[in-house]
């Protein structure tokens, strides 16, 4: 069903249903993150489409859904608890260096604050993210 014309309140319901559950097909849970995305800017309560971002953003089985949920998150940083759950994964030089580029421009799109610039310092040595950091912090008079 094409959701994206209905402006009822009940269809992020309905997203956040899909994008948690696992049986979903991945088509279809990648479709309802951009579609949660999409929506970002009337949802009415943004902490659980958040919380719903930050429990894909933690499942490691699908990458491109990952990517899509870090990327959405970034419209919701002013969620409390959203940037550290972006910053963690930015940080983990163990997650995949897509993952953790789609995190850091998440953060970098919710601006400067003193939570970030303390992320952005952790990342100013980092192997692969640490020239990108520098120059936003440098931007952001934060260096």
């Amino acid at each position: 069903m094409d959701l994206e014309r209905f402006s009822d309140p009940r269809v992020v319901s309905l997203l956040l249903q899909v994008v948690l559950d696992r049986e979903e097909p991945a088509e279809a849970r990648l479709r309802a993150v951009r579609q949660l995305r999409d929506r970002s800017h009337i949802v009415d309560d943004p902490r659980p489409v958040a919380d719903a971002l930050g429990r894909v953003l933690g499942d490691r089985a699908n990458l491109e859904l990952r990517l899509e949920a870090a990327l959405a998150l970034g419209d919701f940083t002013e969620v409390a608890g959203v940037v550290s759950v972006l910053g963690a994964v930015a940080v983990d030089a163990g997650e995949p260096l897509d993952l953790r580029y789609s995190a850091f421009t998440s953060l970098e799109r919710a601006g400067p604050s003193p939570q970030i610039g303390g992320l952005l310092q952790q990342l100013a040595a980092d192997e692969d993210l640490g020239q990108s950091a520098r120059t936003l912090l440098a931007r952001w008079r934060l260096a």
